[in-house]
């Protein structure tokens, strides 16, 4: 039965990290289409700017209210995701030290089971064949 849990464990653990990877993709994508719509906004600025500079004006103050609001609105939205996703990478390298140790800690008790102890108390490893 050992084996089937060990198995059981491995299958999940593999599971939250597909779906861990699945996750971080999404929130990317929405990262990337906001940031998009967030350089739409601040090209449209620009172009309201130019064009009224051009003119030989200013922007009015309803435009560039509009315009200056919907950038801040998609920059702060894209800097949410952005923060999420550094959450999310530091969680998984945190979870992968974890597992890192574990993985060390059962490779150094099954190491220290095969070296032997002299009278000294200093430890010797086995005699290699050679």
């Amino acid at each position: 039965m050992a084996l089937f849990d060990k198995l059981k464990e491995e299958l999940d653990r593999a599971g939250k990290v597909a779906q861990g990877a699945f996750d971080e993709g999404k929130i990317r994508l929405e990262a990337f289409r906001t940031r998009q719509l967030a350089d739409k906004a601040a090209q449209a600025l620009g172009y309201a700017v130019f064009r009224a500079k051009q003119g030989g004006s200013e922007i009015d103050s309803d435009t560039y209210s509009r315009l200056s609001a919907t950038l801040a609105t998609h920059d702060a939205e894209a800097q949410r995701y952005e923060t999420e996703l550094d959450r999310k990478r530091k969680e998984r390298e945190g979870s992968a030290d974890t597992t890192a140790d574990t993985s060390t800690a059962s490779t150094t008790s099954s190491t220290s089971s095969s070296t032997t102890s002299d009278a000294s108390g200093t430890a010797e490893a086995p005699p290699s064949a050679s």
